[in-house]
């Protein structure tokens, strides 16, 4: 027996694959098509694990999910699989619609026939467990309460239109089909292995590299910060308890507005890494044009995950984001090997430098 996760290369799947492996006996196939952030690095250090096997390939490939999910008895699905930047959706949606719809439309297809053909023990115990996004409810007033997972869906970008689309498909597919279904929705995550266009690691390494630190609009927008390894946890919990059919929002009970978090991360890098010149790394920062559509606060309410299921998050933002920074720091390798002419490329499209 064995799980199947896909996108397990990307950020947030390569780190509960670590985590798994860390704390589970049971094995761990991951299925990644390898984009620009799916990066076999983020999993360098169980490459050798008997229990690990990467496999390259698109969820939207039915016939090699199928044998995947046939070969290793895969006894759950966690599908991690999505393109999830904003900014790039508004620049090419297609590739957005064509991964987050279809290849979740297909991969569904192939665990529905997969999970059909199991008997007893094997069918009832099987789970497909879809990770999904705040971004789905749209944006909140200053005043208005945290996201629940009875908020209506207002998706206000390419991308959250596409991951509703898809937790549609999978809210669908148990009612229609009784798949054995859970889906999570869950705030911003930083941490280990983030690939370096999303705010807190394209933060530290332009503040390292004495370049410009780019902060949409006024700065004033809000998003409520879950560290990784603490949405794994909550990952693998509903995963063990969650009912079927339900639905999980994960936060981390840490509302910041952007101008909050690069404040702190230029103070942790003026305390961990000073600037040569001996002048805060503040002094880089650089307001520019807002994006389209720009959402200007989600916050969630994770007291049903609390409630039902026990769980609550480890790491403060305080404790989270200095280990994010430190992780960063003492990894230039990673970072090196991350930051190709692909990605400078896209930075000078974003943000006109």
């Amino acid at each position: 027996m064995a799980i199947l996760v896909t996108g397990g290369a990307g950020f947030i799947g390569s780190n509960f694959v670590l985590e798994w492996l860390a704390q589970s006996s049971e094995s761990v196939v991951v299925l990644d098509k390898l984009t620009y952030a799916g990066n076999p690095d983020n999993l360098s250090s169980v490459q050798n694990d008997a229990r690990f096997k990467l496999v390259q390939g698109d969820i939207g490939d039915r016939t090699l999910v199928s044998d995947l999910l046939t070969k290793h008895g895969i006894r759950a699905v966690l599908n991690f699989a999505a393109e999830s930047h904003v900014d790039r959706s508004i620049h090419a949606p297609g590739e957005f619609i064509q991964t987050n719809v279809v290849g979740t439309f297909e991969l569904l297809e192939a665990v529905r026939a997969y999970w059909g053909a199991l008997e007893g023990d094997a069918r009832q115990a099987f789970r497909f467990l879809h990770v999904s996004t705040d971004e789905v409810y749209g944006s909140l007033g200053d005043n208005d309460p945290a996201f629940t997972e009875q908020h209506r869906y207002e998706p206000n970008s390419p991308y959250s239109a596409s991951k509703a689309a898809s937790d549609h498909l999978v809210r669908a597919y148990h009612h229609t089909y009784g798949l054995p279904v859970l889906t999570t929705n869950c705030s911003n995550n930083y941490g280990p292995f983030h690939f370096p266009e999303k705010l807190i690691p394209l933060m530290i390494l332009n503040a390292l590299n004495g370049k410009a630190l780019p902060v949409y609009g006024d700065g004033r927008n809000v998003r409520d910060w879950l560290y990784v390894t603490d949405h794994c946890s909550a990952i693998r919990r509903v995963l063990e308890s969650g009912l079927l059919g339900e639905t999980y929002n994960i936060g981390g009970w840490n509302e910041k507005t952007n101008l909050e978090v690069v404040h702190t991360l230029c103070d942790i890098l003026d305390d961990l890494s000073p600037r040569s010149d001996a002048k805060s790394y503040r002094e880089q920062m650089q307001f520019v044009k807002d994006r389209p559509g720009h959402d200007r606060r989600y916050a969630i309410d994770a007291s049903k995950v609390e409630r039902e299921l026990g769980w609550r998050p480890a790491e403060t933002f305080d404790s989270g984001i200095r280990k994010t920074v430190r992780w960063y720091l003492d990894h230039p390798q990673w970072v090196q090997g991350v930051v190709s002419g692909a990605y400078r490329d896209w930075v000078k499209t974003q943000y006109g430098q």
